[in-house]
């Protein structure tokens, strides 16, 4: 049986080779997109109306992309996120959603504590002087001499945890599903509430899923109740902070700086105001930069395609 396979994953573009190889053999024609970031619907609506699977990043796969695509079997997302795509259009549809869990855990928290040795340290800081000829000597501090919140503790919150465990720095976590026994007893971590997180932490990392509850779930109200000396990390979605009152809080210095590796809008516009703050670092999504986990989604991802396609099921593991 032939297949119609669309690829629109930027990541998979750079491999492209080997997913046409692998789902040609399998029998599937390939159709790769033109992509920079991501496909909106409405670049996506005249892609999709004769494909059977898709390979996906980040594209808004809506309802009326899933409606517009009547022989669509299963959509393989490159990565673990899928709050882009409907998910429930999809399970009434019968159309399976993959991903691949835990894939981008560890490089993610490397880059946590990077932005939190940044912070600490002020190495950028005093890298620049020096190359500009001052000899200044910044006030710095230990991480074990402050708190880390980590809102949200799932595989990405709880490889942070690890690492930071290791500088001797104070953990407090929130999450509304209580992280398993084994691992509340291996580390030194108190759960708390989301306001005590933002109230009590000097460095705050996000890594919830982003839903309906977790929109803007740092806005105006979150940046009021946290310390001016703490620091906003967010490596997650952008969406999770409301970045008009990040800008509203940088303005009037009740945060002392963020570090942003996702944004609401991505790339960042040129415009956007948080251009203008120096004490906000600035990444391209690019928080899970790793080839050998990228060499384990890129394999998962055409696997579990070729396996939905070749059973013939419709299973969802959203």
């Amino acid at each position: 049986m032939r297949y119609r396979v669309l690829i629109s994953a930027p990541y998979a573009m750079s491999v492209i080779g080997r997913y046409r190889k692998a789902l040609e053999a399998a029998g599937c024609e390939v159709v790769v997109a033109e992509v920079r970031e991501r496909l909106s619907e409405a670049e996506l609506m005249p892609l999709v109306g004769e494909v059977d699977g898709i390979i996906c990043g980040d594209d808004q796969i809506t309802s009326r992309v899933i409606a517009a695509a009547p022989r669509l079997r299963t959509i393989s997302k490159w990565g673990t996120g899928i709050d882009s795509i409907d998910l429930e259009a999809a399970k009434l549809r019968g159309v399976s959603v993959r991903n691949t869990p835990n894939a981008f855990s560890e490089p993610l928290a490397d880059t946590v504590l990077g932005y939190m040795l940044l912070f600490a340290r002020r190495l950028d800081v005093m890298n620049r002087d020096i190359r500009a000829g001052r000899w200044v000597k910044p006030q710095l501090f230990a991480l074990r001499e402050k708190t880390l919140g980590v809102i949200g503790v799932g595989n990405c919150g709880k490889a942070v945890i690890r690492r930071a465990a290791g500088f001797g720095i104070a953990i407090l976590a929130h999450d509304i599903v209580l992280p398993p026994t084994e691992f509340l007893d291996q580390y030194p971590i108190r759960m708390t509430t989301l306001n005590d997180t933002l109230e009590q932490a000097d460095f705050i990392t996000l890594h919830p899923s982003l839903n309906f509850t977790t929109r803007h779930l740092i806005d105006d109200a979150a940046f009021a109740r946290m310390k001016p000396t703490a620091f906003l990390i967010n490596t997650a979605r952008g969406p999770i902070v409301e970045e008009a009152a990040l800008v509203r809080a940088l303005a009037a210095k009740r945060i002392a700086g963020a570090a942003l590796d996702v944004f609401e809008e991505e790339p960042l516009p040129e415009d956007s105001p948080l251009r203008g703050y120096e004490n906000v670092f600035f990444a391209p999504h690019n928080a899970n930069s790793s080839p050998a986990a990228a060499e384990r989604v890129h394999e998962n991802t055409i696997v579990q395609l070729l396996a939905d396609l070749q059973s013939g099921a419709a299973r969802s593991h959203a």
